[in-house]
């Protein structure tokens, strides 16, 4: 079955001739990347935004993996914040990032001559809240890695068969899902988020986040790294006050993808 969607993928690629691809360097855009430069060649062109909603980190990995797989790669920078109606975080912020984004790749796709923009939507993607979406449906971008039916543990293990390093990479949100919705997004905010989450990575911790509850850091992390947070809670609070936190929380959930649309839920069902 993994096979055949990997063919399915590969057919895709082929019938769009030639692709710009919204690249992160994230788990399910390196797999379009790679099945895209073997499909296409130099008619695959990847371009990451350079955005102070990702870490700095996040853009010099994306650049490394590009090189890896062989892909032609571009960088461009990216203006959310200077966007209302995504800075004022509404409950479809994600649609305007998206759209700003995916704005820019339509236009070098067509100065350039290449027929397609795709992006690294998977078939999981369907069961959760992604206003994104909205925006690739309106600009007529194609999700081939949904499309093929590919989900996340698919994406996983065909990056482990193809030698992708991000096989095992965790999962990864740009940091602006860090604030409830209605928080105003800012720079400076979005700095400590950043600066928190690395922190956190230097005592082993893999998968996490920082969410930004105005003077409280919610701290998620797995089960597993949950005595980890204990173990140096010292540390990471001094650290975070330092940030301009005033409490420091650890979720007793622990991690999870999505936790600030939790809320959405809550209310749809009263």
């Amino acid at each position: 079955m993994l096979e055949e969607k990997l063919e399915s993928l590969k057919e895709i690629l082929r019938s769009l001739e030639s692709v710009v691809i919204a690249y992160s360097g994230g788990v399910d855009s390196t797999l379009l990347s790679k099945v895209a430069f073997d499909v296409l060649g130099d008619n695959a062109l990847a371009i990451t935004a350079r955005s102070e909603t990702y870490p700095r980190s996040e853009l010099e990995d994306a650049i490394k993996l590009a090189k890896k797989i062989g892909i032609r790669h571009e960088t461009i920078a990216s203006e959310e914040l200077d966007i209302p109606e995504f800075s004022d975080n509404p409950v479809n912020r994600c649609y305007y990032c998206k759209k700003e984004l995916l704005t820019k790749l339509k236009g070098i796709a067509k100065e350039r001559g290449f027929k397609h923009v795709v992006e690294g939507a998977n078939f999981d993607d369907l069961d959760d809240y992604r206003p994104g979406m909205e925006a690739v449906a309106e600009l007529d971008v194609r999700s081939p890695l949904k499309e093929a039916k590919l989900t996340k543990a698919d994406i996983r293990e065909l990056s482990k068969r193809l030698g992708l390093p991000t096989w095992d990479k965790p999962s990864f949100a740009c940091l602006s899902s860090r604030f409830p919705y209605g928080t105003k997004i800012t720079r400076e905010k979005l700095k400590a988020v950043g600066e928190a989450e690395m922190f956190l990575k230097t005592f082993g911790v893999r998968q996490l986040r920082v969410r930004h509850h105005d003077r409280i850091a919610r701290i998620e992390v797995t089960e597993e790294d949950m005595g980890l947070l204990l173990q140096n809670r010292d540390q990471i609070t001094k650290k975070l006050k330092e940030l301009g936190f005033t409490y420091v929380t650890m979720d007793l959930q622990g991690y999870r993808t999505g936790s600030m649309n939790e809320v959405l839920r809550e209310d749809a069902t009263t």
